[in-house]
């Protein structure tokens, strides 16, 4: 049976430095997605996300190992778009005014199809709240300036601002929306261990 480790494959991705902001180009790749509004802390709507995502993520992975492909590979990290209609939002603390979007990324060669029988599957055994929303969709994310933060989300401020300094001081503009992957399991890590990707698409 193949295995893959995407992490290991998509290096350039997954593991960028903690001291200095990098350049990547995010290739389209197909997610697993899920959009929602308010804060990610307090919204009922935010955990039923989480919870209708991972649940075909990983039904997916059992279809194509066992059925499908016989090839086996991790489930990828969780990632969010973060982003509201009023921009000082994110800088006055009104976390109820943020919009985002959920996803995890999957292979090349999950379809349409086996992601309709794996919604169904899910619907069959568990029928989280918001599998309803779930889409299955390509996402082209092209060039970005990224960097890994290390510690609680409440201290990314100084980080995504070394990104968008770093960005402004390389002649560039700010594109699309601000981008978060998670590395770590906030169930299973301390918070000063946490690990998230802090990205911003660029032009």
């Amino acid at each position: 049976m193949e295995q893959i480790d995407y992490k290991k494959r998509l290096k350039h991705l997954f593991a960028p430095p903690t001291k200095q902001v990098e350049t990547v180009d995010v290739p389209k790749m197909n997610f697993l997605m899920v959009d929602g509004a308010g804060d990610p802390n307090t919204s009922q709507s935010f955990k039923d996300a989480v919870e209708a995502l991972y649940p075909v993520a990983y039904t997916l992975k059992f279809m194509v190992k066992k059925v499908e492909l016989a090839v086996d590979y991790g489930v990828l990290p969780l990632e969010g778009l973060w982003w509201s209609d009023d921009l000082s939002a994110f800088s006055t603390g009104n976390k109820d005014a943020w919009k985002w979007t959920l996803m995890i990324m999957q292979p090349e060669f999950i379809t349409e199809s086996m992601f309709t029988a794996a919604i169904a599957e899910v619907a069959r055994k568990k029928k989280p709240v918001s599998l309803p929303l779930v889409r299955f969709e390509p996402f082209h994310e092209g060039k970005a300036a990224q960097i890994l933060h290390i510690g609680p989300f409440s201290e990314e401020g100084p980080t995504i601002e070394k990104v968008h300094s770093f960005i402004e001081q390389s002649g560039s503009s700010r594109t699309g929306k601000h981008h978060e992957i998670y590395l770590s399991d906030p169930r299973r890590t301390a918070p000063e261990k946490w690990k998230t990707i802090v990205r911003q698409p660029m032009s």
